[in-house]
């Protein structure tokens, strides 16, 4: 098993055996670079560990799986705070509060929300007027074209259909 899989399991077994009970058999795991290839390279550990399709664990009940992701969800923001960029965890922030706002409304585009959100890691407000079309009109195509201008068609392409596998 490769990085960053390998220190996400290591990170979770040796905090918990909870973790570790949850932990799939090697057989199960999905080894599935989603968004991260989007990134700079140093964010990558932090984004895999934060994206939430399970790939790694099977909780056993909702409790416990609600308790993975949000341990999951701290430490790749502690991974991704430890390069002393607050732009970089506020992008986070609002790539959270965008999914769990497309979960109640059951609407699309956190796909799309995740590419620009990978590619454009720390960029400050340039996705602003992206995420406002997704908020409140339901539009992920701006989010889409930010992805595509920073990351490339083909890279964008790979992690949507990588994405759209998992679901």
């Amino acid at each position: 098993m490769a990085e960053p899989w390998e220190a996400i399991v290591l990170g979770a077994v040796n905090e918990s055996p909870l973790w570790k009970q949850a932990l799939r058999p090697s057989h199960e795991r999905q080894l599935v670079t989603v968004f991260s290839p989007l990134a700079q390279p140093r964010f990558a550990l932090g984004l895999e560990t934060i994206y939430g399709k399970p790939r790694l664990f099977a909780a056993a009940d909702a409790d416990v799986g609600l308790l993975l992701g949000d341990y999951l969800y701290a430490h790749g923001l502690v991974r991704i705070a430890s390069f002393g960029e607050p732009d970089a965890v506020a992008d986070l922030s609002e790539l959270i509060s965008l999914c769990s706002q497309l979960r109640a409304q059951q609407g699309d585009g956190d796909g799309q929300l995740w590419a620009a959100s990978a590619a454009l890691l720390g960029a400050g407000t340039r996705l602003d007027a992206a995420r406002a079309a997704l908020r409140l009109r339901g539009d992920a195509e701006p989010l889409e074209a930010a992805a595509r201008d920073a990351a490339g068609d083909a890279a964008v392409d790979r992690a949507l259909a990588a994405h759209r596998l998992l679901r």
